[in-house]
């Protein structure tokens, strides 16, 4: 029985970093994580671009955009969106998510949802990196996966 499964390998190909700057106090510590993962597993600093947009509901276009434009062997998308008295966060969230599954799925190329949805802002900063590992970081490492899968699959 054939079995796919990525490696951690760095692949061949620019990769680009998507984050919102909304809550960038949180963000900031993604994409620190998000390089550092990058680094660690081969990616030269000169391979990634980042793009800094307002907030996590604009990640969406943004990716869509890298992905289609036959540069990047995986776009991470970086975020924090943090519960307050609305239901502004529903909303917000939703929009993202699909967005960016919706970037993937049109273009074939990793879009990766590394965008944090949390109640509070203790929450965000543990996921970020303070407690439990950065997310970022997460992301990174499935960018990579994620990449060198598809080359493998028929």
């Amino acid at each position: 029985m054939p079995t796919y499964e990525g490696s951690l390998t760095a692949p061949q190909g620019r990769f680009a970093i998507v984050a919102g700057r909304f809550n960038r106090f949180v963000v900031e510590s993604l994409v620190t994580g998000a390089m550092d993962g990058l680094g660690r597993h081969g990616v030269a600093t000169d391979a990634i671009d980042l793009v800094w947009v307002p907030g996590s509901f604009e990640i969406p276009l943004v990716a869509q955009r890298l992905a289609g434009s036959e540069k990047y062997a995986a776009v991470l998308c970086l975020g924090a969106v943090i519960r307050g008295d609305t239901t502004h966060y529903d909303h917000v969230c939703a929009a993202a998510t699909s967005g960016i599954a919706q970037a993937g799925l049109s273009t074939g190329v990793p879009v990766i949802f590394g965008i944090l949805t949390c109640d509070t802002v203790e929450q965000a900063l543990n996921r970020a990196g303070v407690k439990g590992g950065n997310k970022g970081f997460d992301a990174a490492l499935a960018a990579i996966e994620m990449t060198n899968l598809l080359k493998q699959l028929p």
